[in-house]
């Protein structure tokens, strides 16, 4: 090759390295799921009892159809032809709900319209008023139950009835209770034939009132929010079963304490029976029972589970054909959550699932209830995968690719919509046939290309326990150089329900996490025992001792990053929010010599001080275990600080209350230690909005200034 052959391409290389466009940081904070989004069906729904399905078009402006028999998309129905049949002015089809083959639903506000696609004609379907919230409709979607304040109504379009009418603003009906625990994301349980609603109620007038200041207002007003610390007094739940024709209530108690947890309620086919899964307070023996519907009584109990750790139901009862009460209870029993199909008498008829793999979701059930479709990581924890399972145990894999999959099946059960990315495609849409066969129905074109972008590695490291294998993601910058040594930020999370690591593209990781590649770093993370996804001995090792494995994992993590040439030892910087920033200020203060750099949002810091739902079901309380408190406190090793570390909070968080960064400040100055400390004003747990640019900007800047 001649020495002027070797100069032009030289100058091409580098004309084409100084081609590409760098991600700013804005880009990776707010620009991943907008301008980097990958191609995909957005708002997919099947259309009901048809071969016809339904997505957005023109970023949600557009309502595409096609058919099984035909990729073809059109245009099903112009947004001005809809605006102009309903009367309405709505900017696109987000939310739009399928209520029969020719109609569907869609809100503007808390006003409800309709729209025929056949005649072309729409209405306003009912008008909750402006103080409805937690809207929930039935199955037919003409009748919806909704909550104002405290109180809970519901409408078929004409005037609202009232299912309660409490003047005490202490006990709340039809809102979600638990705090969200227990897979509870709503309180109003429509019957299957929709003449019944079954509610959950909660008295919370012995729950302590924690004070949030408002500094909009002139001069400051403190606004009270419910909030049940560990160790003491909780909310009194109970469930309401509403008859639509009688307008009589009739309520369900706890048959254990008062304060227990009534978890995953459901309704039997046959609207006789309701389900609930009752557990203690101490979250260690769970009793699925069930009421008489029209009586509220107690019937039997069909199943129980006990355990030395925790009990944890977070999925209903599902009942696989609606002309039987037979059902399905996903339970870790044997360590993974696996199916079970039962009687209505509590006789446990076939183990349908025996994996030694995390089941995540139950999707749904062909039309004859002998097939029961769901997702699971299969052998790779980080993929999420379709399979089915008749009810003789057979189970067959779904989606051929491994990746992170979102399934929709038919209404018939013979079609299966797919959409799957990976560490290496960013979208694909596939059509599954009732024999499994597929077919393309798009694929994303490179969202980056032409940028300078990363590249992350996964591997698998053992634990601490020297045994179990962890995952890990390092990202690399687009330069990368291995003679040099890089500085390193170990971003963590490393709690309960939460897996940083995933078979999708970029990997789980955040886009600013490239973005901070590029500035010259390794942005490292590793799921350290405790995390989801694993089952249950994975993640129970952390009971009642919250910090100490997954501290052990992490530096199990920084031990291998050591390992690495191109690492440099002494730049490593920590960052998590959450409980990630327990673990930053629990790595910064009882490891200090590890890390130069931490900063930490939102922590934990004395557990004490977080809610009962979830920090109960760990640590137990104060009075169990205060050896395993006092050992978590990071407050106890304010002294120990050595390294730079930035603290920042919401003034208005509502989960990890600022109590515990004030408190850890005021442990640092009596230890006359120095730290930094950001607050973000009126911001709840998580900064969202543009105000996340500055969060991010505040962090990373933070991290590159002292990681020197």
């Amino acid at each position: 090759m001649t020495k002027n052959l070797v100069a032009v391409l030289s100058f091409f290389f580098c004309l084409s390295a100084f081609a590409q466009k760098k991600i700013t940081l804005e880009d990776g904070v707010l620009q991943q799921n907008r301008a980097f989004r990958a191609d995909k069906m957005l708002g997919f729904q099947w259309i009901p009892n048809t071969n016809q399905y339904t997505y957005f078009g023109d970023s949600g402006r557009k309502l595409m159809t096609a058919s099984t028999g035909n990729a073809a998309a059109t245009e099903l129905v112009a947004l001005a032809d809809l605006n102009k049949a309903t009367g309405a002015d709505f900017k696109g089809f987000f939310g739009i709900d399928w209520k029969d083959a020719d109609t569907f639903v869609l809100q503007s506000g808390n006003k409800i319209y309709e729209y025929n696609r056949t005649s072309k004609t729409g209405k306003k379907a009912a008008d909750l008023g402006d103080a409805a919230e937690n809207a929930t409709f039935d199955k037919t979607k003409t009748k919806v139950a909704f909550t104002e304040k405290n109180n809970l109504y519901w409408t078929d379009g004409g005037a609202k009835v009232a299912i309660t009418d409490d003047a005490n603003a202490d006990v709340v009906s039809g809102q979600a209770i638990a705090r969200n625990e227990f897979g509870i994301h709503g309180g109003i349980f429509w019957s299957p034939k929709s003449n019944l609603i079954a509610f959950y109620q909660k008295d919370q007038s012995e729950v302590a009132d924690y004070p949030l200041l408002d500094i909009t207002q002139t001069p400051g007003k403190l606004e009270n929010i419910k909030y049940p610390m560990i160790g003491q007094k909780s909310e009194k739940p109970r469930v309401g079963i509403y008859n639509l024709a009688t307008k009589q209530t009739v309520f369900i108690a706890p048959k254990g304490a008062a304060d227990d947890y009534l978890t995953n309620v459901s309704w039997t086919p046959d609207e006789k029976y309701v389900l609930i899964a009752e557990l203690n307070r101490g979250q260690n023996d769970m009793r699925l029972n069930l009421y008489d519907a029209t009586s509220g009584a107690f019937v039997r109990t069909l199943i129980e589970e006990k355990a030395s750790t925790w009990v944890e139901p977070e999925h209903a009862a599902f009942f696989p054909s609606p002309k039987s009460n037979n059902f399905v209870w996903i339970s870790e029993k044997d360590g993974f959550n696996n199916l079970y199909y039962y009687s209505i008498e509590g006789k446990l008829i076939k183990q349908l699932t025996a994996n030694k793999f995390i089941l995540k979701d139950i999707l749904g059930a062909n039309p004859a209830g002998t097939e029961i479709y769901f997702t699971a990581t299969g052998a790779n924890p980080t993929n999420t995968l379709a399979y089915k399972v008749d009810l003789k145990g057979k189970q067959t894999l779904i989606t051929k690719d491994e990746g992170t999959h979102t399934v929709a099946i038919s209404t018939d059960g013979n079609w299966i919509f797919d959409e799957f990315s990976s560490h290496s495609i960013q979208s694909k849409s596939l059509l599954y046939d009732k024999n499994l066969k597929a077919k393309t129905l798009l694929e994303s074109a490179d969202k980056y290309a032409g940028y300078a972008m990363g590249t992350a590695e996964i591997k698998t490291i053992k634990a601490a326990d020297g045994k179990t294998d962890l995952y890990t993601r390092l990202i690399k910058p687009s330069n990368f150089d291995p003679s040099k040594k890089y500085p390193v930020m170990v971003y963590v999370y490393g709690g309960p329900h939460a897996q940083m690591i995933t078979n999708s593209y970029l990997d789980g990781a955040n886009l600013w996490m490239y973005w901070m590649a590029e500035q010259g770093y390794l942005v490292f993370t590793v799921d350290n025992r405790g995390s989801e996804g694993r089952g249950a001995a994975f993640e129970k090792v952390i009971h009642r001792n919250l910090g100490v494995n997954e501290m052990d994992d992490q530096l199990k993590g920084v031990e291998y990053l050591k390992s690495l040439p191109y690492v440099d030892g002494n730049r490593l910087a920590v960052h998590g929010w959450s409980y990630g920033g327990f673990m930053t200020t629990s790595l910064m203060l009882r490891k200090p010599d590890v890390f130069k750099v931490g900063v930490a949002g939102g922590p934990v810091i004395d557990w004490k001080w977080y809610e009962i739902m979830y920090g109960e079901r760990y640590m137990d309380t104060p009075a169990e275990n205060q050896k395993g408190f006092d050992e978590a406190a990071v407050l106890n090793y304010a002294k120990d600080l050595k390294g730079k570390l930035l603290l920042i909070h919401g003034t208005g968080d509502d989960v990890v209350v600022e109590q515990h960064n004030l408190s850890l400040v005021k442990k640092f100055v009596e230890a006359g230690k120095q730290v930094d400390y950001f607050p973000y004003p009126m911001h709840k747990h998580n900064v969202l909005g543009k105000d996340r640019v500055h969060l991010m900007t505040k962090v990373l800047q933070y991290i590159i200034d002292n990681n020197k």
